[in-house]
C-alpha cells in the first residue's frame, strides 16, 4: 500500500480556525492595538511595539481604576450654602422661664424640711429665720412632715404660673394667652413653651417678615417673689429677669446652657433667620436618625421574657435630645434616679438625692463631656440677632401702674417686652453632599478606559463572549471528546465478535504456512485525534 493512504485529509478538508482562537477574537475585537499583536504572521519588530504600548496603555488604564476606586472608598463629602426664599415659614417654639424657680410665698415648712438642705443650703436649725426672711410665720407646733415628698410637684405649685406673669400678648396682631403655651420643666424649674405642636396642636406659620409679624408679649418678672440670698452656693442666682430659648419642635429646651436673658425695663426685639442643617449618614458623614431610649434597665425582670417595650412613640432624633437620654441613662445607672425634667420611666429623685448625687454627678458628666452624640440627619436652627430698647416710658409708666393696678415703681422694675419675629421670608441650608458618586466614578472610569485602550462597555462584553468561547472549545471540547471516543471504542468490540478482543490485528507471515484466515482480512482502527478509519489488507 503506498504511503499516501495512511495520512489524513487536508487541502480543502482542512478546518477553519475556530471562534476561541486569539487571533480571531483579535480581528474583531474593539480593544484598540489588539489586531496588531495578534494579526497573522510571524513576530516582527512592529509587533512587538505594539505590545509594548499596549501594555503600557493598559497599566495606565488599572493604575487610573485603582486611583479612582480608591477615592471613592474614602467617602469624601462637601458642604454646600444656599439661601432659599419661602411664601411662608413655620414660627419657631418658644420656650421662657423666670430666672427665679421658686416664689417666696408658697415655700411651706414641709418644703423646707424636705427641699430647704437640698436646693437652699439650710440646716434645720435655720429654718425659723428663714422663714421670717419670707414674711411668714414660724413652723406651728406640733408641725410634722409629710412621709413622702414629689419635686416635681413642688416646682409646678410654687414656680411662677403663666398666669401671673403674662401681662400681654399677641401673634401676628391677634391676642393669644396661656391657652396658647405648654407647661414643661427643665433644669431652671417649670417653664412654658408657645407654639410647642404638643398634642397634635397645628404649627402657626407667619407670611410676612418684620416686627408686629411674629410673637409679642409683656411680662411681669415678679421680683418681690423671688427667694432671699441666704447664702451664697454654687447656683446661688444673682439676676432678675426671663430665660428664652428659639428652637425647632422636635427639639427638646435645653434653656440652662442655651437660652438668653431678657431684662425688665427692656423690650427685647429678637431677629431670627431659619437654618435647615442636612447632614449625611455614615460612611461620608455621622448623622443618626435613631432616638435614643431614656429608659436604664440594668437587669430584665423576667429573665426568660423580653424588656419592656417603651411605652408611646419614639420623638424624633435630635441631638438635644439625644444628650437629654444619655444624662438620664447616666443618673439612672449612677444614682437609681432621673431629675423631673428629664424623659424616661425612672423614678423622679427626692431632695436629699438631688443634693448628694444627681446635681454632683450631673455636673461633672456635662464637664467631661461623656456623651457623644452624632448630628442629626435633618434639623432646624435659628440665627438671633437682639437688640433692646428702655422701656416703660414716664408716660407709659403711669398708664401700665393704672391698667394692672401696681405703682409706677413696680412697673418700672419688673415688667418687660419680648418681640420675636423673622427678618426676611427665607432661609439657610447648609447640606452636605457625597463629593464623587456612582455615575461619577464610572464616568471616569469610562474616560480612562476611552483614552487609554479606546475600549467600551461593549468591549467587556466582547472579552466575556470569548472567554465563553475558550471555556467550550477547549474545555468542554475535551470531555466532550473523551466521551466520543470511549462511546466508539464500545460500539466497536461489539461489533467485531467474542473472539476480536484476543487478536484485534492479526499477525501476519510470508511463510509457506498460513494460518486459517480468510483472504482478506479487515481491522479497524480509531484516530482519537481525527476519527477516521483506515483499511489495513494483509499483504
Amino acid at each position: 500500500m503506498s504511503a499516501s493512504a495512511m495520512k489524513p485529509p487536508s487541502g480543502s478538508e482542512e478546518a477553519r480556525w475556530p471562534a476561541s482562537d486569539i487571533r480571531v477574537f483579535a480581528s474583531s475585537c474593539t480593544l484598540h492595538g489588539l489586531g496588531h499583536v495578534f494579526g497573522p504572521g510571524s513576530l516582527t519588530p512592529r509587533r512587538g511595539l505594539w505590545a509594548v504600548a499596549v501594555l503600557l496603555s493598559l497599566a495606565a488604564f488599572l493604575y487610573q481604576v485603582a486611583e479612582r476606586v480608591h477615592y471613592y472608598g474614602e467617602f469624601h463629602h462637601e458642604t454646600a450654602l444656599d439661601e432659599r426664599e419661602s411664601h411662608q415659614l413655620t414660627f419657631p417654639a418658644i420656650t421662657l422661664c423666670n430666672i427665679n424657680p421658686l416664689r417666696r410665698s408658697r415655700l411651706t415648712p414641709n418644703d423646707l424640711h424636705w427641699a430647704g438642705p437640698a436646693l437652699l443650703g439650710l440646716e434645720p436649725s435655720e429654718h425659723a429665720a428663714f422663714l421670717r426672711a419670707l414674711g411668714q410665720p414660724p413652723t406651728p407646733p406640733g408641725f410634722m412632715p409629710s412621709p413622702t415628698f414629689d419635686m416635681a410637684r413642688l416646682y409646678a405649685r410654687a414656680g411662677h404660673t403663666l398666669e401671673d406673669m403674662l401681662l400681654d400678648c399677641h401673634y401676628r396682631g391677634q391676642p393669644c394667652g396661656p391657652e396658647n403655651f405648654t407647661a414643661i420643666f427643665t433644669r431652671m424649674g417649670q417653664c412654658y413653651t408657645f407654639n410647642s405642636g404638643a398634642n397634635g396642636a397645628e404649627l402657626l406659620t407667619t407670611p410676612k417678615g418684620g416686627a408686629g409679624n411674629g410673637l409679642e408679649v409683656m411680662l411681669d418678672v415678679q421680683e418681690d417673689e423671688y427667694l432671699p440670698m441666704w447664702k451664697d452656693m454654687e447656683d446661688t442666682l444673682f439676676e432678675v429677669g426671663i430665660r428664652v430659648q428659639i428652637h425647632s419642635q422636635e427639639e427638646p429646651p435645653i434653656i440652662d446652657q442655651l437660652g438668653f436673658g431678657a431684662a425688665p425695663g427692656y423690650q427685647t426685639f429678637v431677629s431670627c433667620q431659619q437654618q435647615q442643617l442636612i447632614f449625611l449618614p455614615p460612611p461620608w458623614g455621622d448623622c443618626s436618625s435613631v432616638s435614643l431610649d431614656p429608659d436604664f434597665e440594668p437587669e430584665l425582670s423576667d429573665p426568660l421574657g423580653p424588656p419592656s417595650p417603651t411605652p408611646g412613640p419614639s420623638p424624633p432624633y435630635s441631638l438635644m435630645g439625644c444628650r437629654l437620654a444619655c444624662e438620664t441613662r447616666f443618673l439612672a445607672r449612677k444614682c437609681g434616679c432621673r431629675m423631673m425634667h428629664m424623659p424616661g420611666g425612672a423614678p423622679v429623685c427626692s431632695p436629699q438625692q438631688y443634693k448628694d448625687c444627681a446635681n454632683p454627678a450631673l455636673d461633672a458628666m456635662l464637664r467631661k463631656d461623656t456623651c457623644t452624640c452624632p448630628n442629626p440627619c435633618a434639623s432646624t436652627r435659628y440665627a438671633k440677632e437682639l437688640s433692646m430698647v428702655r422701656m416703660p416710658s414716664r408716660s407709659a409708666t403711669r398708664y401700665l401702674a393704672r391698667k394692672y393696678n401696681r405703682s409706677e415703681a413696680y412697673i418700672a422694675e419688673n415688667v418687660l417686652v419680648l418681640d420675636i419675629f423673622f427678618e426676611a421670608l427665607n432661609y439657610e441650608t447648609v447640606e452636605q453632599k457625597k463629593a464623587y458618586e456612582v455615575s461619577e466614578l464610572l464616568g471616569d472610569i469610562g474616560g480612562q478606559m476611552g483614552l487609554f485602550i479606546g475600549a467600551s462597555l461593549l468591549t467587556i462584553l466582547e472579552i466575556l463572549d470569548y472567554l465563553c468561547e475558550v471555556f467550550r472549545d477547549r474545555v468542554l471540547g475535551y470531555f466532550w471528546n473523551q466521551k466520543g471516543s470511549q462511546k466508539h471504542s464500545s460500539s466497536n468490540l461489539l461489533q467485531e465478535g467474542p473472539g476480536s478482543h484476543r487478536n484485534q490485528v492479526p499477525h501476519l507471515s510470508l511463510g509457506p504456512s498460513r494460518p486459517s484466515t480468510p483472504p482478506c482480512a479487515v481491522t479497524r482502527t480509531l484516530s482519537a485525534s481525527h476519527r477516521n478509519c483506515y483499511l489495513v489488507t494483509r499483504l
